[in-house]
């Protein structure tokens, strides 16, 4: 690996660091792309390169993570789950989930929680590692 490419996957991290620690925020390209001095195309285009999805899907399973674990932790209705997360519509929030998790946040609860295992495997099992993942209901 180049200097320069050592240099980028730095910097691209601290953008990706940022959004794990301000993921309840409204974050927007050109914010992450001065976190990583580079222009909001090449941020865009280098970040999916790095990390295998654009910023915009990274920050949106990083909420709908929180928020399966606030399903599982508490009993926070889903609009407050879904504000607290950071996202400003149920709707949005409802098929964004659905499309990572392959349930409604509702079905997801109702399922109830993950079975007694070690944290670090059930965390591992259960994240939601990339959108389009999630099996496809039939009929």
């Amino acid at each position: 690996m180049s200097r320069e490419s050592e240099q980028t996957n730095r910097r691209l991290l601290r953008a990706r660091d940022a959004m794990d620690r301000a993921y309840t925020e409204p974050l927007d390209i050109p914010a992450l792309a001065r976190i990583a001095l580079v222009s909001d195309a090449h941020f865009i285009r280098t970040f999916k390169d790095t990390f295998g999805e654009t910023p915009h899907r990274y920050l949106q399973r990083r909420r709908v993570e929180r928020a399966m674990n606030l399903l599982r932790e508490t009993d926070q209705s889903v609009t407050d789950i879904c504000m607290t997360v950071g996202f400003t519509s149920l709707g949005t929030f409802s098929r964004t989930f659905r499309d990572v998790v392959g349930q409604s946040p509702s079905e997801f609860r109702a399922a109830g929680s993950a079975p007694a295992v070690p944290t670090c495997f059930t965390k591992r099992w259960s994240r939601p590692s990339s959108f389009g993942e999630a099996p496809r209901r039939v009929g």
